[in-house]
């Protein structure tokens, strides 16, 4: 596969030494419309790309990774994507836009959200906020065809993709009243590749503790776009928390509706109906069945009389949540089949 003018794609790769930028090298190695990635990293140059992420070693051997400015990354690629560090995005972002590439899709928060009050509210001064809202929020599943063209994308975070799937039938279509909670949990891959205490396996495995209750960043990015959906009615409260395994997001979202909706799943069969990669199910679903791979759960069933909903949403933190949705959004933006490179099932046992 090409993409619709018949070139295939140049694609390069800024932070890919970490997670999400070996999940992005390994999608892309895949893709039936990507000629040639080059992966970049300024703590690993030189080195081959399987030492650090070994499943590349099998498609691609003799793969090293580069060093270079983000100019240099930009300079003749048709799509870059941004795997750094939250906060270096922005200073990066005017080089790498100054080179023109087609299409630029950064992964980090530092585009994601538009107001600059709610994100200083979570997030230290940025250093170019007025490119901020030329960025498109990448919530594939929800935007579709509506990310077509665009040529700059933030892809959203983990855990404000588990919410927002699980919050967007019931804010655009049964008027949410009231902030919503959302409990979740996710794996330890979601701290990054640089340890710390928490991450550390002694500490993690066998224990699930919460954090960042006074607020998670992620509900800025939640906020904003439930506001934009709501006419600014309903919020989210995030309540992570960190589980014993590596890979994947389970949330369960309480909400309170102004009116009685008796059947929830038909609701939410509707509202994600033709999207590839949702999947809504009679059941509460379990992160076994969508770790490893581009797809989301669903389930959702009313309490009381019909004005309570509890939502349960599972998904891959570094895929669904990260680089598989920002390959995802390329396909979007730029007219190529949306699942291209993404249909694979996962595995089980995980």
């Amino acid at each position: 596969m090409s993409r619709p003018d018949g070139k295939e794609l140049e694609v390069a790769v800024l932070g890919a030494a970490g997670f999400a930028g070996g999940e992005l090298l390994r999608l892309l190695a895949l893709h039936p419309a990507v000629t040639r990635t080059r992966a970049f990293s300024r703590s690993h140059a030189g080195k081959p790309i399987g030492s650090v992420h070994p499943p590349m070693a099998h498609v691609a051997p003799a793969a090293v990774f580069e060093e270079g400015a983000p100019r240099d990354a930009a300079k003749g690629a048709d799509v870059v994507f941004l795997a750094l560090d939250h906060g270096e995005s922005q200073r990066r972002m005017g080089e790498v836009l100054d080179q023109r590439p087609r299409l630029v899709i950064d992964l980090a928060a530092d585009f994601r959200i538009a107001d600059r009050t709610r994100y200083e509210a979570f997030y230290p001064p940025h250093a170019c906020f007025e490119l901020a809202p030329s960025f498109a929020y990448g919530l594939a599943d929800v935007r579709g065809a509506a990310l077509a063209e665009h040529a700059r994308i933030a892809a959203p975070g983990c855990f404000a993709t588990a919410a927002l799937l699980a919050l967007w039938p019931l804010a655009t279509r049964a008027e949410l009243d009231g902030p919503a909670a959302c409990f979740a949990v996710t794996g330890s891959s979601g701290a990054g590749t640089t340890p710390r205490p928490t991450t550390h396996h002694p500490f993690r495995d066998g224990n699930v503790f919460a954090y960042q209750l006074q607020g998670h960043r992620h509900e800025a990015e939640i906020g904003e776009q439930l506001a934009g959906w709501s006419e600014g009615r309903v919020s989210c409260r995030l309540l992570a928390h960190a589980g014993p395994f590596v890979r994947g997001i389970h949330a369960t979202v309480h909400a309170r509706l102004r009116r009685p909706v008796p059947d929830p799943l038909a609701l939410y069969r509707q509202a994600y109906e033709g999207r590839p990669f949702v999947r809504v199910g009679d059941t509460p679903p379990g992160l076994h069945a969508v770790v490893g791979t581009n797809f989301a759960h669903l389930h959702a069933v009313p309490r009381e009389d019909g004005r309570e909903v509890v939502v349960t949403a599972v998904l891959d933190n570094l895929l669904k949540g990260a680089a598989g949705q920002a390959v995802q959004a390329m396909n979007l933006a730029l007219g190529l089949d949306e699942r291209a490179g993404l249909t694979w099932p996962g595995v089980h046992p995980c």
